[in-house]
């Protein structure tokens, strides 16, 4: 049994920030990529950041980039999502995900795990 477990949804006014939490229960929690993504009402579900199995290296979507960080402890098993700066376009449901490989995927496919997802609501 594997799962992932997101908290630290809520409401945000533009300009705030909110900490993302992904809890894993996974075996060898270092063999995987961890990501982030994101789908609004009536949007295809997108990519947001990922950060390798090492947490040394990380990618990010154009529309987030400079604002949110992604970040990972192992010990604990746990990947986060820092938003800083926080648009009304950022309001959707948070998805935290696992690949198991080396690379840093910007595409769904590579993630076989999903968690059920967090509500981020900016308001305007």
């Amino acid at each position: 049994q594997v799962t992932l477990v997101e908290s630290g949804g809520g409401l945000v006014q533009a300009g705030g920030s909110l900490r993302l939490s992904c809890a894993a229960s996974v075996d060898t929690f270092t063999s995987y990529a961890m990501g982030w993504f994101r789908q609004a009402p009536g949007k295809e579900r997108e990519f947001v950041a990922v950060t390798s199995w090492s947490g040394g290296s990380t990618r990010y979507a154009d529309s987030v980039k400079g604002r949110f960080t992604i970040s990972r402890d192992n010990a604990k098993n746990t990947v986060y999502l820092q938003m800083n700066n926080l648009e009304s376009d950022d309001t959707a449901v948070y998805y935290c995900a696992a690949a198991r490989t080396l690379a840093l995927p910007g595409s769904s496919s590579p993630y076989g795990i999903w968690g059920l997802g967090t509500q981020v609501t900016v308001s305007a």
